[in-house]
């Protein structure tokens, strides 16, 4: 059995890695945890904003990826 953890995803970055980091957590697009997260920021009067702020001071950013040019 894998040992999954949460993490910033270094790969599925376009802020912080949340989102990235989400999907690689659950398997999913990381796209469409991106749309999900905004229709959710939207409806709930940015209160997405807030948990998006708080995850990346609570999430630890992946360090098993590789930058390959």
């Amino acid at each position: 059995m894998e040992n999954k953890k949460l993490r910033r995803s270094r790969r599925e970055r376009m802020i912080a890695g949340v989102c990235g980091g989400i999907a690689e957590y659950f398997d999913l697009d990381a796209t469409l945890v991106r749309v999900a997260y905004v229709l959710l920021s939207l409806f709930t009067a940015f209160a997405g904003v807030l948990c998006y702020l708080i995850l990346i001071l609570v999430m630890p950013q992946d360090n098993n990826y590789i930058d390959r040019l």
